[in-house]
């Protein structure tokens, strides 16, 4: 396997975290999970965007820089790949939607600092999947300050990732995850390994699952 560290990202929903378990798994990989639920800000956010959303894209970005710090520059003899749930990116893509034009450029500038420090993953696998979708997803995971979460963010969401994807031509595996179950039906998460196995050129490469 030439990627030893692997992205994955996706919308709200989209089975980000399965996936990457799965995969730290198959390849005996230092797993990095975003630690959503720490983020003092989050249900707030969600009852008073307007009020919280500064504060809690802050949070996000602190927290993930600290942990892509500390655990993507660290060698481990043992782990030669990393797996990550996120891509640091999310944290401009995220602003964007939730911010006011002033505050935006600000969390940029504070952005663009913190992201030249980074290690960058050799590769993105981003999970794609209708609104729909996601919506049902999110109910069955049941996260109480997620049910209120409307089809027009998720939308908003999706065009900010696929834009920043196809604008910075990201090394990406595309994957319609429509019908995505990763856990119970072994033929999908085959098919996110066999797409592992090859070389790419920079850009997107769809794949489906079966």
């Amino acid at each position: 396997m030439n990627y030893h560290y692997i992205a994955i990202e996706g919308n709200i929903g989209a089975g980000k975290t399965t996936l990457a378990h799965l995969l730290a798994k198959h390849y005996n990989a230092r797993l990095i999970l975003e630690q959503f639920a720490d983020n003092p800000f989050l249900s707030k956010f969600y009852d008073n965007p307007k009020q919280f959303a500064f504060p809690l894209e802050l949070f996000f970005m602190a927290e993930r820089y600290k942990q892509l710090k500390e655990l993507v520059h660290t060698k481990d003899l043992f782990q030669s790949i990393t797996v990550s749930d996120y891509l640091f990116t999310k944290c401009l893509l995220f602003a964007k939607v939730n911010l006011p034009a002033e505050e935006f450029l600000l969390y940029q500038k504070l952005f663009d600092i913190i992201y030249q420090q980074l290690v960058q993953p050799d590769i993105l696998i981003y999970l794609h999947a209708p609104v729909s979708r996601l919506q049902a997803n999110i109910k069955k995971r049941n996260r109480i300050y997620e049910q209120s979460i409307k089809d027009e963010y998720l939308f908003d969401i999706q065009e900010a990732y696929t834009n920043y994807i196809k604008q910075h031509n990201i090394k990406t595996i595309f994957i319609d995850a429509s019908n995505a179950d990763f856990l119970g039906n072994p033929n999908h998460f085959k098919v996110i390994v066999d797409t592992l196995e090859k070389e790419y050129e920079g850009g997107q490469h769809y794949f489906s699952l079966p």
